[in-house]
């Protein structure tokens, strides 16, 4: 998630749905105080409920807030619905009432296997008509994009007696005939058809599991792993900053030293390819790439055999950057990405085998369009500097960018380069993980969305709102609401184009992953959209279409082989927990989220079975600083508390109070409890929960008292940027983490067989 985002503390829902939220953890309901009205037009009201945008929503204080009439108009005018005039919105909403009747097929179909559905075929009336399913052929599935299609099995679609009244749509008389997707479709990405005359369509067909497996379970106990940014822990090896070797290294040390069944670490996602570089692994450039300054450079394959010559730019490059990773400062991303890259166009231009470049060759086939996409943002990136971009050059397909491919190629190549061997060095991650003894493996994060001015927002700008941007209505820790400044995917747009950015995006992100983190999982179902120069507080939450979205996330994941785990903390609608679980899909858990009606500790056994259970998260302070009350202090020191710091201290204390005494009610310390004791306890406490998964924070285990994140603050404080320390604040290496008493004490806490 973004700097200044607090997980769990947004209001997501339906659009439709205006029931009561609940309350994250606890599952408890938040009391509702009569709902407040405001005159909005009716037309209008009619017109944002035709295309998902709610007119009012639950806050997180239980009253039901009205949308301004002002939201709407422009939230509908971003999802290209004129709404600016009374005549505007008529004419729209009449349009609306026939939209489904102009199409011929629907843009994209999604159902789930072993079920039958009905799709509507709206054909001239009295005409006949024949409807067909081409299936994914097993070679498509494996290839993605990429290649020639082989032939496919055709399957019919059957006819139901369904009558329809026929409608007068634009002037012609238009019928609507039923037909029956078959239950027995495999899994799969097929091609819906339609032929009626000379009129023809083809529709998306997406069959999606109805539940993913559950995770992978070692005999005996829960299967536990340890959470970290990847960024913070490094090795004496690693450049400033810890990176895809110093990951497989981790994972295999975590499975063999601690016995740790997983890894989850931040997103990788691609950042800027100059600097300076945005911190927030949670604000990227794109999504579906990795930010190649995670690459190991003397782990690719031609680095071993460069000329001396150029073995020597290698190190030159190396040598300023040589003792960062013991530096106690803030991790400082640019001098380490510059001596990085210099050192990367060393190693790209050396010859490469006849095997090797044809690997590279696959992979970039198989990337297909997006992977060229990405590489020549980066390259137009390169080549403009600070300069704004001509006009012309925004739009991806214009004659310009034809014209800068051919002209930069050299560079895409480089860039397209850079993400295959980052995709080598995650595929090694991934395998030694496993090879290590890992049930789970690496457990990759999905940020909430990418920077409006990155290489996804330029190369997927036909699926993504303008005008607008995704954030959070106002609550307990930001009152004026948040504004995370990310374009949203446009609904109607992203349907029509078949969900194939997303499909491609979960497909790359789950290439080597055994599970993945959903950020912000409600954003599947909708997300609060403000519009561009409006305050965070004068947004709207626009509906999305769930079914599709986390049926497709399930199917890839099942392709994967990977556990989904999404972060359902906040304040939404009940019925999304249940929906999730019913999908297979772990929500989240968070030990001090966790409370009963009176705010205390809730009991273990009272969590929910299918979660990711935690103490606590990379937005919080590590264990030890949270209680001693230095998120407190900090966030007066900072000057973003929204009450007396009086107030903030003694809820802080009763907080800490209470869960020590519930501690010692359950035996798990003593009277005078240690730090150390203390932290292990807690995580003791979550081992007790019937959680499918158990995080440990790796701050926790060397005891880090310093927050990674502090949420509403951006310069104030160096997010994502603090280095892995012990309690001292002295810096803890890869090399010697697992000799830290304190991480070898708690991994032998969390080893211990389960009471029977």
């Amino acid at each position: 998630m973004v700097a200044g985002y607090l997980p769990g503390r947004t209001g997501p829902g339906r659009a439709e749905d205006p029931v009561l939220p609940a309350v994250a953890g606890s599952g408890r309901i938040v009391c509702v105080s009569e709902p407040q009205h405001e005159e909005l037009p009716e037309p209008l009201a009619q017109l944002a409920d035709a295309h998902g945008v709610a007119t009012g929503f639950h806050g997180f204080d239980g009253v039901r807030h009205a949308v301004r009439a002002s939201t709407l108009v422009s939230v509908l005018e971003a999802l290209g619905v004129p709404a600016s005039s009374p005549e505007k919105v008529a004419v729209s909403l009449e349009h609306s009432r026939d939209d489904a009747w102009r199409r011929m097929l629907p843009p994209t179909v999604v159902v789930r296997h072993g079920a039958a559905a009905a799709v509507p075929v709206h054909v001239a009336d009295g005409a006949d008509v024949e409807v067909w399913i081409e299936l994914e052929a097993p070679h498509d599935a494996a290839r993605g994009t990429s290649g020639p299609r082989p032939v496919r099995e055709r399957r019919d679609a059957t006819q139901l007696d369904v009558p329809v009244p026929p409608q007068t749509v634009d002037g012609r008389r238009v019928g609507r005939a039923t037909f029956e997707i078959p239950a027995d479709l495999p899994l799969g990405w097929h091609d819906l058809h339609a032929v009626s005359g000379e009129a023809r369509a083809r529709a998306t067909l997406v069959v999606t599991p109805e539940r993913l497996d559950p995770p992978p379970a070692p005999e005996g106990r829960a299967p536990w792993g340890f959470m970290t940014q990847l960024y913070s822990v490094r090795s004496r090896a690693s450049w400033g900053v810890g990176d895809l070797a110093d990951l497989a290294d981790l994972a295999w040390l975590s499975a063999r030293e601690a016995g740790a069944d997983f890894l989850l670490i931040n997103p990788l996602h691609a950042a800027e390819p100059r600097t300076p570089m945005t911190p927030s692994p949670y604000l990227p450039t794109s999504r579906r790439f990795v930010n190649p300054l995670y690459v190991r450079v003397e782990d690719i394959r031609e680095t071993a055999y460069l000329s001396a010559a150029d073995r020597s730019l290698v190190e030159w490059a190396f040598d300023p950057v040589r003792d960062l990773g013991s530096d106690p400062a803030p991790i400082d991303r640019d001098p380490a990405w510059e001596a990085k890259k210099a050192a990367l166009e060393v190693v790209f231009a050396a010859p490469r085998s006849t095997a090797r470049q044809a690997g590279f060759d696959e992979f970039r086939a198989g990337q297909g369009r997006g992977l060229e996409d990405f590489a020549t943002w980066c390259a137009l990136a390169d080549h403009y500097g600070d300069a704004e971009w001509p006009r012309d050059v925004l739009d991806p397909a214009s004659p310009a960018v034809a014209g800068l491919r051919e002209q930069l190629s050299d560079t895409i190549d480089f860039y397209c380069w850079l993400q295959w061997v980052a995709d080598e060095q995650l595929r090694v991650a991934q395998r030694t993980a496993r090879e290590a003894g890992m049930c789970v493996g690496i457990m990759h994060d999905l940020a909430v969305g990418v920077h409006p001015e990155g290489a996804d927002a330029w190369a997927n700008q036909s699926v993504l709102a303008r005008g607008v941007s995704v954030g959070a209505p106002p609550d307990t820790y930001n009152q004026q609401g948040q504004n995370w400044s990310q374009p949203p995917w446009h609904p109607e747009a992203l349907a029509r184009a078949g969900y194939a950015p997303y499909r491609d995006m979960l497909r790359t992100v789950l290439r080597h992953a055994g599970a993945i983190r959903i950020d912000h999982v409600i954003g599947l179902f909708r997300l609060w959209w403000i519009p561009g120069g409006a305050r965070a507080d004068a947004g709207a939450y626009v509906s999305y279409d769930h079914e599709a979205l986390i049926g497709i996330l399930c199917l890839e994941a099942q392709r994967a082989g990977a556990t989904v785990i999404g972060e359902d903390l906040g304040v939404f609608e009940p019925w999304v927990r249940d929906y999730l679980a019913e999908r297979g899909v772990l929500g989240t858990s968070v030990l001090w989220f966790e409370k009963t009606d009176d705010g205390a500790p809730l009991a273990p056994e009272d969590y929910r079975p299918l979660t990711l259970a935690t103490v606590t998260t990379h937005d919080l302070p590590p264990t030890a600083g949270y209680l001693a009350g230095e998120h407190v202090e900090l966030r007066e020191r900072l000057g973003v508390l929204t009450e007396p710091v009086a107030v903030v201290r003694r809820q802080a204390r009763v907080e800490r109070e209470r869960t020590v005494a519930f501690l010692r009610e359950r035996g798990l310390v003593g009277e005078e409890p240690s730090e150390r004791e203390l932290v292990e306890a807690l995580h003791l406490m979550i081992r007790q929960s019937p959680a499918a998964l158990l995080g440990v924070s790796l701050t926790d285990a060397v005891g880090e008292r310093r927050a990674q994140n502090q949420p509403g603050t951006d310069r104030e404080y160096p997010n994502w940027r603090v280095p892995l320390g012990d309690s001292a604040g002295n810096v803890v290496m890869l090399e010697d983490l697992f000799d830290n008493a304190r991480l070898r004490s708690l991994a032998a806490a969390m080893n211990q067989p389960l009471p029977r």
